[in-house]
């Protein structure tokens, strides 16, 4: 059975019409929903909290600014745009005071009610709505007349009326233009972490370091072994994402797809696979969710203790000097990066 996408011709804006919309946070798809969807007429407030530096930034891009529960009380659909980590003392304080009958709560990521960190009453529309996109990329291909396709999924939807709404804000985002299709929370929660763990991140960023290692252990140069094994990744991902695996094969040199087709295999095999699986048990069951709460509900011990460690690896130090060789590249203040969510 093919999947249904669902473009402009299939979301309705005037489902907004003499409604208010509430964005809770402005950063990275906080500040990109907002504003397309001010620009796609859709009256939208803002709602922080009253020490947030976001106020300012808000303000200048010509929205009403209002404490989070008040945004919540004067708001008909309410997108969550916290961190997961955020959403659940954001829910207690500020949300759920402010929540009556009819509300919408909007999600770009199903993990609080996937793993109920947030429990919502059941008198209220639950929906999400998420690009495959970070927010700025969400925000120029919308400025571009184009879009990013875009997941909805309904979790409660007691006015009957939850997928409209759904497909009426993927329109405002500009989502339509590209694409929709429907999933659940769980499906898109548990994907998402699995694909961020074992594959996107996880997976991506340990084989780099192990293939850095392995060359410099050696007796190759750091600079080489960033080359080979960090630097021309891009190209090989950009080719993937472009046309496909197999578009990637086409474009690379006969040595590099033997290599590719009969050594690959040998690195990735039935063991990682296996423990692959495992991690995907550890998110179906909630075991990797419980870990994460009890982390940041302890301060962030272990977690800024090897993200320290990481800051440290060699490969850094030579990244950093080679980056520097190449003035075409975007430099990040890695430190100055972490965008504002509240």
């Amino acid at each position: 059975m093919a999947v249904k996408i669902y473009t402009d011709k299939d979301a309705d804006l005037k489902l907004f019409k003499g409604k208010t919309c509430a964005v809770l946070g402005f950063g990275s798809q906080g500040h990109a929903h907002a504003l397309n969807l001010k620009e796609s007429g859709v009256k939208v407030i803002i709602g922080l909290y009253p020490e947030s530096k976001s106020r300012k930034v808000a303000k200048e891009k010509g929205f009403e600014v209002f404490d989070t529960g008040e945004a919540v009380r004067r708001a008909d659909v309410i997108f969550v745009a916290l961190p997961d980590t955020k959403q659940a003392a954001a829910y207690k304080k500020d949300i759920a005071p402010n929540l009556t009958k009819g509300k919408t709560l909007l999600f770009s990521h199903g993990f609080s009610i996937h793993y109920k960190t947030v429990v919502p009453p059941k008198d209220v529309d639950v929906i999400l709505v998420a690009p495959k996109g970070p927010g700025h990329i969400v925000r120029r291909q919308y400025t571009e007349g184009k879009g990013v396709p875009s997941l909805i999924a309904i979790y409660q939807n007691p006015s009957k009326q939850a997928k409209k709404i759904a497909l009426a804000w993927a329109k405002g985002i500009g989502g339509t233009r590209a694409g929709v299709l429907e999933t659940s929370f769980k499906e898109e929660t548990e994907t998402d972490l699995f694909g961020e763990q074992a594959v996107l991140c996880g997976g991506t960023s340990a084989l780099v370091m192990a293939g850095f290692e392995t060359l410099v252990e050696a007796g190759y140069s750091p600079e080489m072994a960033y080359f080979e094994c960090l630097h021309e990744l891009k190209l090989i991902v950009d080719l993937m994402n472009e046309a496909g695996i197999a578009g990637m094969r086409f474009s690379i040199s006969e040595t590099a797809k033997w290599g590719d087709v009969t050594v690959g295999p040998k690195i990735v095999d039935a063991g990682t696979k296996k423990r692959m699986k495992a991690v995907l048990k550890d998110i179906q069951t909630g075991k990797f969710a419980k870990g994460w709460v009890r982390e940041y509900e302890g301060g962030y011990k272990r977690y800024k203790a090897l993200l320290a460690k990481g800051e440290k690896h060699p490969i850094e130090k030579t990244g950093a000097k080679l980056r520097a060789l190449m003035p075409w590249l975007a430099k990040r203040n890695l430190k100055g990066a972490q965008a504002s969510y509240a």
